[in-house]
């Protein structure tokens, strides 16, 4: 969670000795997926492509919900590799604990499925193809556009229970998109949670902690250790909103955890330790589905 403007994605580029305006840069880009095992819950689901409209165009994006029922609504906010397997293997597991999960595409302003692979991305010679990508949903009004339109598309399918609240979380990039989310649609979202989210406090005049006082979602912030080290004031800052909005969050720092930690695809350099993290991973998980059987139930 830096406390400056982030550059585009340096996010994964952990090392021993990553300098100071790396590390900055790898604050916004990572957004990963907790724990994306396949489903293991008893409930059986199915999952479906689905097309969404949006004031901004047609939305591609990965439906998973219990095969019969009705349920409450989450929606999953990518990190900066998009819709993938990884991400649609975690809607699935989602769904099988008794949610309807929608997982949109995030750029599919530029292009439709799966835009980036993880299994080939190099952080030296790829970076530049994050930029224009990550710019689509993060400009200005259009995450909150496509919230509207997510949220609203959620209410009117069968497998969704409309009377109950919409649960958000994100990863990385994600982060703020929940926070957004949960500003943007206040009435109906009622649990937002970021994982490693990156860019949530910041100088910027439309930093996503200035938009605490909007939102009424319970929240729940997992913060990766060298997010923590590198910003140590911003999960105080983003505590202190929360309070004076009488909407207290609960904000963890997991100690053992690399930015990115729950995404098991996680690309991973040559001579850098591993980012992803099952046991911190699990954690996460355990707290997501905390959160959201507290708050959506």
């Amino acid at each position: 969670m830096s406390e400056q403007s982030h550059a585009p994605f340096d996010q994964y580029a952990y090392a021993s000795d990553l300098s100071r305006r790396d590390f900055v840069a790898m604050g916004l880009a990572a957004g990963v997926v907790a724990a994306a095992a396949p489903a293991s819950a008893a409930m059986p689901v199915v999952e479906t492509m689905v097309e969404i409209k949006t004031p901004d165009g047609t939305c591609d994006a990965a439906f998973s919900h219990p095969t019969t029922g009705s349920y409450p609504a989450v929606l999953i906010w990518a990190d900066a590799f998009g819709l993938r397997p990884a991400l649609r293997e975690m809607g699935k597991r989602l769904a099988g604990e008794g949610y309807a999960v929608l997982v949109p595409n995030p750029y599919y302003r530029v292009g439709k499925g799966t835009l980036l692979d993880t299994a080939t991305f190099n952080f030296q010679t790829d970076r530049a193809k994050l930029t224009p990508l990550m710019g689509s949903i993060t400009a200005d009004g259009a995450a909150e556009r496509d919230a509207a339109a997510f949220v609203a598309w959620l209410d009117t399918q069968k497998p969704v229970n409309a009377t109950k609240k919409i649960g958000t979380q994100g990863y990385c990039m994600g982060g703020p998109l929940v926070m957004r989310t949960s500003a943007a649609v206040a009435n109906r979202i009622g649990a937002g949670a970021s994982f490693h989210g990156g860019g949530l406090v910041t100088q910027n005049p439309n930093s996503p902690h200035l938009l605490v006082p909007k939102i009424r979602a319970k929240m729940y912030f997992g913060v990766a250790s060298n997010d923590d080290m590198q910003q140590p004031t911003a999960k105080d800052t983003l505590k202190a909103a929360f309070e004076a909005a009488k909407n207290p969050a609960k904000i963890e720092v997991y100690t053992n955890a690399l930015h990115g930690w729950c995404m098991p695809d996680m690309p991973q350099q040559a001579g850098a330790p591993p980012i992803y993290n099952k046991a911190d991973a699990e954690r996460a998980w355990g707290e997501l589905l905390a959160l959201y059987k507290s708050a959506l139930s």
